[in-house]
């Protein structure tokens, strides 16, 4: 079966916790993984694209050491590898700018500010998950269960 990775990126410990606790009802279906900076994020997204593992989704917070979550998504919106990998900004900080240069340069699908409502941004992550799976041409049907059965239907039409 096919590893499909939802991938959470915040430098603070507590928020990173918090999102994966919401989203833990993604496991054992897809990988959660965690990382701590965008440099993080970045080498392991080449490790898992190099195990031929697929990168789903990746929420990010904005305001970081060393790379912003806005330049972390403009570069995986710009990676050839990710073209399909849905990109969420996560963040408490974000100006009018950041959230503009995160729509037009890094691409995003969704933008979530702190603290977030934790249903709407489990079906948003299950919406992104389930286009991801569909854009990939993968088996939705190995994830039946967890996908957004809306999303489902439309595709299948």
């Amino acid at each position: 079966m096919e590893k499909v990775t939802i991938i959470c990126v915040d430098d603070q410990r507590e928020v990173l916790s918090a999102v994966l606790k919401d989203l833990a009802e993604f496991e054992p279906s897809f990988l959660l993984e965690e990382c701590e900076s965008a440099d993080e994020a970045l080498a392991l997204m080449d490790e898992l694209d190099a195990d031929g593992q697929f990168i789903g989704v990746i929420i990010s917070d904005h305001v970081m050491p060393g790379k912003s979550g806005v330049e972390l998504l403009t570069a995986v919106a710009n990676d050839n590898r990710f073209i399909h990998t849905k990109k969420v900004l996560l963040t408490g900080q974000a100006t009018h700018q950041d959230t503009i240069a995160a729509i037009n340069k890094a691409r995003i699908e969704s933008y979530f500010e702190k603290p977030w409502d934790t249903e709407v941004l489990v079906n948003c992550v299950r919406t992104l998950v389930t286009e991801y799976i569909f854009d990939m041409g993968l088996d939705y049907t190995l994830w039946g269960d967890v996908l957004d059965n809306t999303i489902v239907l439309r595709r299948l039409r």
